[in-house]
């Protein structure tokens, strides 16, 4: 089967199926092929776009994205590990700290479960959270 996108003599352009590309010719000579919103049978291929399946190179294009996203992760990893404290699994204490001037100011990072960021959350405690990258060197 083929489809074509077909045109009449008034314009009008519509789409139909063929069993091959000889049978539009059959049909057309024929007067088989009549214009659904016209009734005209003087009708013609209209020009298609080509149909080219854009799936590899989504593919692709997607791969190269996520490289590029994965790059900016551990580039961002590398900036906090050499500018913030790590504080590991106390970091919703030593942020609670920070934020009621407790401690001196600092920036930190590292773990908290959904629960304690939630609670920082509604204590109104500034903070980001990024996925974290696997180290390879490690």
């Amino acid at each position: 089967m083929i489809l074509y996108d077909v045109i009449c003599s008034n314009d009008h352009v519509f789409e139909a199926w063929f069993a091959d590309s000889g049978a539009f010719g059959e049909q057309r000579e024929k007067g088989d092929i009549a214009c659904p919103i016209c009734g005209d049978t003087d009708v013609g291929k209209a020009l298609m776009a080509p149909s080219i399946s854009a799936k590899k190179e989504r593919s692709a294009a997607q791969a190269t994205e996520a490289a590029e996203a994965v790059k900016v992760l551990y580039k961002m990893r590398e900036h906090i590990e050499e500018h913030c404290d790590y504080v590991g699994d106390k970091f919703a204490e030593e942020a609670r700290k920070i934020h009621h001037e407790e401690v001196e100011k600092r920036d930190i990072y590292g773990e908290a479960t959904a629960e304690e960021a939630a609670r920082l959350r509604d204590e109104g405690i500034e903070f980001g959270e990024m996925p974290w990258p696997i180290r390879h060197d490690a």
